[in-house]
């Protein structure tokens, strides 16, 4: 593939040193043609250190900002450094990356490709997946835009988003900021179907406790909280 856009893929990572260095070896091997960099952020493992030992491209955040945090950091790394495009990657091997290029390709006609596990297949019936439809009709109520797999971690940006991202206060990867942008900055999202592996190994962000938490924080915001924020500028760029 001829390379239309510069592109950078985050990886936050949080204790993932069992799983760190097989999920850069694939991406690396399957996409060789794009750039990377991983988001240390505060691990008490040895990640850094494999970082360092296989000379990754690494930010090192010195305490644990949660994965907000950890990507808006590379987010204001991408910005400063003039990347088109900006895609969100899990370091615990979950996303796939022969899924690149088609979100890459996305962003030629939107400003955030999602990667999607539910545009061609039904969710199941798990408790996680009824936090996934509550926030999916949240999105819906307010923008008017279905979105089938709100909280896939697997998110492309364009240039203009970047800098909102980069810029803008809150600006986390989550289903919160994705409707505050299409609604506040006229976004033009966009589902690519996708398939996703279990995580290899290593600590999730999540447990079911923090899931939960999540699912009503997220559902919480979409509907009363993102209305209290400022509207953008739909040009700004």
């Amino acid at each position: 593939m001829d390379r239309i856009l510069k592109t950078l893929i985050i990886i936050p990572a949080y204790n993932e040193e069992e799983s760190l260095g097989s999920t850069v070896a694939k991406l690396i091997n399957t996409v060789s043609d794009v750039d990377y960099l991983v988001v240390n952020d505060g691990s008490t493992d040895g990640t850094v250190q494999i970082c360092r030992d296989n000379g990754y491209p690494f930010l090192d955040l010195p305490c644990n900002l949660g994965l907000a945090g950890a990507f808006q950091a590379g987010i204001k790394y991408a910005y400063r450094h003039d990347y088109d495009c900006v895609i969100q990657f899990d370091a615990d091997g979950q996303h796939l990356p022969q899924y690149i290029h088609d979100l890459e390709q996305a962003l030629q006609t939107c400003d955030i490709a999602i990667g999607s596990r539910f545009v061609n297949q039904p969710k199941g019936n798990s408790l996680r997946m009824f936090g996934s439809n509550i926030i999916q009709g949240a999105i819906k109520l307010t923008t008017g835009q279905i979105i089938h797999d709100p909280t896939s971690g697997m998110r492309a940006f364009n240039k203009r988003m970047i800098k909102l991202l980069a810029l803008g206060l809150n600006m986390g990867p989550e289903p919160d900021t994705v409707s505050y942008l299409i609604r506040a900055a006229q976004a033009k999202v966009v589902e690519v179907p996708v398939q996703m592996a279990d995580r290899e190994a290593g600590e999730s962000y999540f447990n079911w406790k923090s899931s939960a938490k999540y699912m009503l924080r997220m559902t919480l915001s979409i509907l009363f909280i993102q209305f209290f924020r400022k509207r953008l500028e739909g040009d700004a760029a």
